[in-house]
């Protein structure tokens, strides 16, 4: 188990993480999510040993990570999977880390054959797609068997068959029993892979429960009414019918409406005693995803002012009045951006023609990156490959 009590991690003026108190438990996939820059990496650190926190404590299982007797066989991480020599072989570079750690040598084929990555083994990691070297560090985080396992962004690069099978793993090492802490801004495999979250923004504790709570405790449920789609009239009778009867209802892009405020049982009532037929009656639930963007819409730091939250249609804050549709135009969703401010540029004459350039100051040209430079004194990037051999 990891626990976290008054966790507390500032660096000069800036606090990173804040009096963060939670629990990870084993026999569980618990999912750490938040916003970037709300300290989600500077906990897992603290939790492995890598920072020290102002004020607070982390254990694993009782103790802090550095009083772990060989604790790379009791606490498994992911944090960065580029943290890889790239003139080693994903054979070599797992066999270092077990040598060091006293883990026999079988284990790496082991792991190898566990992460798919047996038939490339022999070749030097520099080579490895996104996605293989993201195979490689699961790896050597499974090497040692541990109990305990960290894992930061692990299906970044995967293709859909290996975001699967990282689900599967980590649900399998919790039926194992064992402690699975991973972090990940994809929502919507968060709510296929995770049974608990602990959410934070601004490095403070905004959420610790279940992901079933966790979504019911930041969403209304609503419901989704169709009329048909040849008679517009009888949609503009039931909006008005269900309105009168207290229902907020707003049109969707595709004709039905959405409608909060009254069961369903209701809506079916006054929609036949009005006269009006149904073509789809519907519960809905908002997803992990919608729910997540209302916890933490006030913990963001970055943000685009001409995002509209990808067009989330979130649910009403309590007491809030729904926006008035505007005939023939569809609907905004809740986070509308600023107008548009006059640049006050655009009047001025042009005087950047004469070298064909527009007025406007260009974006800065996109450099490319470097390609990685062999140390010749290096001698795991000199010698020849594996396979060469």
């Amino acid at each position: 188990m990891i626990e976290a009590v008054g966790l507390t991690k500032r660096y000069g003026d800036k606090l990173a993480v804040d009096n963060l108190s939670f629990q990870v438990r084993p026999g569980a996939v618990t999912g750490f999510l938040g916003p970037n820059g709300s300290g989600k990496s500077t906990t897992m650190r603290m939790i492995l040993g890598l920072d020290n926190p102002t004020a607070g404590t982390v254990t694993i299982c009782g103790r802090p990570y550095r009083e772990l007797p060989n604790a790379p066989r009791q606490v498994g991480a992911l944090l960065d999977a580029k943290a890889v020599h790239g003139g080693r072989s994903a054979r070599n570079h797992l066999l270092c880390l077990a040598q060091l750690s006293g883990i026999p040598a079988r284990r790496v084929d082991e792991v190898l054959g566990v992460v798919g990555l047996h038939d490339v083994a022999k070749k030097r990691s520099r080579g490895f797609s996104l996605g293989m070297g993201q195979r490689l560090g699961i790896a050597a985080a499974l090497l040692g068997d541990p109990q305990v396992l960290l894992f930061d962004e692990p299906v970044n690069g995967l293709d859909p068959e290996g975001i699967l099978w990282v689900r599967n793993l980590m649900k399998s090492l919790a039926a194992e029993g064992r402690t699975v802490f991973v972090s990940s801004h994809l929502m919507s495999e968060m709510a296929l892979t995770a049974d608990h979250l602990i959410v934070i923004g601004r490095g403070r504790l905004l959420a610790d429960m279940s992901v079933k709570d966790f979504i019911a405790a930041n969403s209304a449920g609503f419901a989704r009414v169709r009329t048909p789609d040849t008679e517009p009239q009888q949609r503009e009778k039931l909006t008005s019918v269900l309105t009168e009867a207290g229902a907020h209802v707003l049109p969707e892009q595709d004709g039905a409406l959405r409608v909060t405020g009254l069961p369903l049982p209701r809506i079916s009532d006054l929609a036949h005693e009005a006269g009006v037929r149904l073509w789809e009656l519907s519960p809905h639930q908002a997803s992990l995803e919608e729910a997540y963007m209302r916890m933490t819409q006030e913990a963001v730091d970055y943000r685009s002012t001409a995002d509209q939250k990808a067009g989330l249609m979130q649910p009403l804050p309590p007491g809030a009045e729904p926006p008035l549709p505007v005939p023939g135009q569809g609907q905004p969703g809740w986070y509308v951006p600023p107008p548009p401010q006059r640049d006050e540029r655009a009047s001025a004459p042009d005087t950047a023609q004469s070298s064909g350039t527009s007025g406007r100051p260009a974006a800065p040209a996109e450099q490319p990156s470097a390609p990685v430079a062999a140390s010749a004194a290096d001698p795991a990037d000199s010698a020849p490959s594996e396979d060469a051999r």
